[in-house]
């Protein structure tokens, strides 16, 4: 059973997660992006978007300091 805020979309976001194997904060960015306008807390939906950009870019960051590039 889908959550009502998610009836309207043609596809849910696991779905979509699932189909492009996307990794655990990619993930919860697409399920937050397509829910924040629909679901009762839309400004904490927004932040938690941020917080976990914040840690992609946090772990993209290291990755390319490993390989020497700035």
């Amino acid at each position: 059973m889908k959550p009502t805020y998610y009836s309207t979309m043609k596809i849910t976001p696991i779905q979509y997660i699932l189909a492009n194997d996307m990794d655990f904060c990619s993930g919860n960015i697409i399920k937050y992006v397509s829910r924040w306008r629909k679901k009762g807390t839309p400004v904490e939906d927004l932040y938690k978007i941020i917080e976990y950009a914040n840690i992609l870019l946090e772990e993209y960051n290291e990755i390319l300091q490993e390989k020497g590039v700035k």
